[in-house]
């Protein structure tokens, strides 16, 4: 459902008025349908989901023709702000523009930096106070300019290491690196080529080429002590955010895709165009990629988000494209896989033997939040599916672990069987559930899924 309010600014004689658009949605995937949103950037900042993206003015292009950038926001990753429009004649460009290419926005300190692509040519930074704007282009020309490096200086992706400094990633086939100054307006360093070694991409799917070995939109993200270098679906991996990086493998693969969501796409088959980026929230992690099933147009593309789960050597499991999505759950399309949650505190995920993933290490006071769960309605019983390792109690609650009791759970050790069913009375259709596990050992269970019946 889209909704569309006028909020007013008082400035002076003179009434500031801004459009917002929301959207609010059952389904997640696309998480803004038929807008044509793409090569995502989502950001977490001040506890809130910013997605900077590109936008595909219309689904009768018949090539790319993409004339602002867009900042939406959401709080939950299903309802979705668009709180500004990016326009180039705000940039050093100076006037219309169809080549607003990928972006990527951070914060650092009190202000917001902005960076877009011009086409494949270079790359601008605009500067604001907070994501409204209004937002200032500081240098008047391009921050990357043309020919800094032998790639091109577009598709940019900014890094955040655990020092607090910040480095900026970029180009096509080849990738080059460079520390960005205080100012996230200066280059610290000269840019440095990324060594990727044995790399794949959507023309190089067999790793034989020797052009056109990867593809473009870089993008770096940290887990578990590793880098992650991705250019769309493809990933490597290295102990230094310089590199050199080894080649890990896709995280899309056939069998990752519900029916509906396999075809049409680009024409180097579904692994090509899969421009996105990697971001944690809550303690999960997810992928927000480009997808044109829905739109069956390339020129037209829509934003999708999957959840991310890494393999006990690092890899990354693939990923499931559906309509479902992230943050929201529909009970009548199946169970809740207990690692899809939206919230956790002090659990962890597991790989099991059989290539599915479970939380484990749930202590006391330890909980997990499910969002938007859809279809309880008439539902009876509850069941738990996963090992318990002792006794305990695990209740149900509203919202948050301080959240209205609707049930208390007495689970009891037994590791002969996988699942323990519970009586449930019936709530409203839709509901934000929040277990919260009680026990007086450490590793009280490891928990596969949640079922409603």
């Amino acid at each position: 459902m889209e909704n569309n309010f006028v909020r007013e600014n008082f400035l002076g004689n003179k009434f500031l008025v801004i459009i917002i658009t929301s959207y609010f949605s059952f389904s997640q995937n696309p998480i803004i349908p038929n807008k044509g949103v793409n090569d995502p950037h989502i950001r977490i900042i001040d506890n809130k989901a910013y997605l900077a993206a590109s936008h595909d003015r219309s689904p009768k292009n018949k090539t790319f023709v993409m004339d602002n950038w867009w900042l939406w926001s959401s709080e939950n990753l299903v309802d979705w702000e668009l709180v500004k429009t990016l326009t180039p004649e705000e940039t050093y460009i100076g006037k219309p523009y169809t080549k607003c290419w990928a972006t990527d926005i951070v914060k650092r300190d009190d202000k917001y930096y902005w960076y877009f692509s011009v086409a494949n040519k270079n790359s601008g930074v605009v500067v604001a106070d907070n994501p409204v704007g209004p937002w200032v282009d500081p240098l008047g020309e391009p921050f990357l300019k043309e020919n800094l490096t032998p790639t091109l200086e577009y598709d940019m992706g900014i890094f955040e290491d655990l020092n607090g400094d910040f480095f900026i990633v970029f180009g096509i086939w080849d990738y080059y690196i460079a520390k960005l100054n205080d100012d996230m307006i200066s280059l610290a360093e000269k840019p440095r080529k990324i060594v990727i070694n044995n790399p794949r991409g959507p023309y190089n799917l067999c790793g034989i080429r020797d052009e056109k070995r990867t593809d473009d939109k870089p993008f770096i993200h940290y887990y578990n002590q590793k880098y992650y270098l991705s250019w769309g679906c493809f990933y490597a991996i290295s102990n230094n955010v310089y590199g050199p990086y080894d080649y890990k493998g896709s995280i899309i693969e056939n069998n990752s895709f519900s029916h509906g969501y396999d075809s049409p796409t680009w024409p180097n088959g579904f692994k090509q165009g899969r421009h996105g980026s990697f971001f944690q929230w809550y303690n999960q992690w997810y992928f927000a990629y480009c997808d044109m099933s829905q739109t069956g147009n390339r020129y037209f593309r829509d934003t999708f988000i999957s959840y991310i789960h890494y393999k006990e050597n690092g890899e990354i499991s693939p990923i499931r494209v559906d309509g479902i999505g992230v943050g929201n759950y529909d009970i009548n399309k199946g169970h809740i896989n207990a690692v899809d949650y939206f919230k956790s505190f002090g659990t962890k995920k597991i790989e099991n033997t059989d290539g599915t993933f479970s939380i484990s290490d749930i202590q006391n006071n330890d909980f997990l939040v499910y969002n938007r769960i859809k279809g309880l309605s008439g539902k009876k019983t509850i069941e738990f599916t996963g090992s318990f390792h002792y006794s305990l109690i695990i209740e149900a609650r509203l919202d948050s672990p301080e959240g209205k009791l609707i049930g208390a759970f007495n689970v009891s050790q037994n590791k002969q069987i996988n699942h323990q069913q519970f009586s449930f009375k019936p709530i409203d259709n839709l509901v934000n559930l929040c277990f919260v596990f009680k026990g007086k050992q450490d590793s009280l269970l490891d928990l596969r899924r949640i079922s409603f019946k």
